[in-house]
């Protein structure tokens, strides 16, 4: 194609719909949007999208090219975020991602990381969402459960949370204290929302306890944590974490069972890279002083 300019403008579009969408997003006035998607129609001969009232559909021909062209984008993320990390300092931009859950160990580290190498500047998501290594979304990342198994990342075992179940003693005032899994049925318990979840605990809490008994639900884990706090209910929670909370109070011992495995995740392209290697290498050093269970 003689100009993406005019490409990456038509995908805006059929992203979004409008032209004063795509215009927003690429930082450019409408009246060039329409002059770039008018000049792409001509240059290949076909309609790519129908105008109408509420905005632009792509036609047949419109999504073929789009699909060409959001390959083609994507590949240019790629090869940026490859190319970002190949300096010869541990400097500029490092994206790590993890659980929730995680971020009270997480942070500190970071802080510390930083304190080595002033010229980083760290960028750190959670959340449920997979980041794409291979599209240069995140460098790093500290992933729970089974092994990840994508093409082209590097994947080490991490550490294993030891997890077991605690209360508030606001809720140990109101409804005492679970004398093992047979007493369950009579509690009130916090769980991840989600019955697929690959976390091993939850999957055990929502085969072992009557559903009726899990009265509060959520898909993250800082809300699950805060609902436990405020004594809604009984939760997990890895017991290297909670060891130092007084308002919290160990309810069952850790079971094998509930263990959740961590594992670091990088992209083979960027996995050696210095900035990289440095962070890796810091958190692994750092996590030996964690104590397990």
């Amino acid at each position: 194609m003689d100009n993406w300019d005019e490409v990456r403008t038509a995908l805006q579009v059929a992203r979004l719909g409008t032209v004063s969408g795509a215009a927003e997003v690429l930082g450019v006035h409408h009246a060039t949007v329409i002059r770039h998607v008018d000049a792409l129609e001509g240059r290949l001969g076909v309609k790519l999208f129908q105008r109408h009232a509420r905005g632009y559909t792509p036609t047949e021909a419109g999504l073929d090219l789009m699909r060409v062209a959001q390959t083609t984008d994507e590949q240019f993320g790629q090869l940026a975020g490859r190319i970002k990390g190949r300096g010869d300092s541990v400097s500029g931009e490092l994206v790590v991602t993890s659980v929730t859950r995680l971020s009270s160990l997480l942070a500190p580290v970071m802080h510390r990381f930083q304190l080595e190498h002033p010229e980083i500047i760290l960028r750190y998501t959670t959340g449920n969402r997979l980041y794409r290594l291979e599209y240069g979304e995140a460098h790093v990342a500290i992933r729970a459960g089974q092994a990840p198994d994508e093409p082209d990342n590097v994947v080490q075992p991490f550490v294993t949370f030891d997890n077991a179940l605690f209360a508030s003693r606001d809720y140990l005032a109101r409804h005492g204290r679970p004398t093992g899994p047979e007493d369950y049925a009579n509690h009130r318990f916090v769980c991840n929302d989600d019955r697929d979840t690959r976390a091993p605990f939850y999957r055990w809490l929502w085969q072992n306890v009557p559903e009726e008994n899990i009265v509060f639900r959520s898909d993250d884990d800082r809300v699950q944590a805060e609902a436990v706090e405020a004594g809604i209910g009984i939760g997990f929670f890895p017991t290297l974490m909670q060891a130092p909370t007084n308002d919290l109070v160990q309810v069952s011992p850790a079971n094998p069972d509930w263990g959740a495995p961590l594992w670091l995740v990088t992209h083979v392209d960027l996995h050696r890279t210095i900035k990289v290697q440095a962070f890796v290498n810091f958190l692994k050093e750092e996590s030996k002083s964690w104590t397990m269970g």
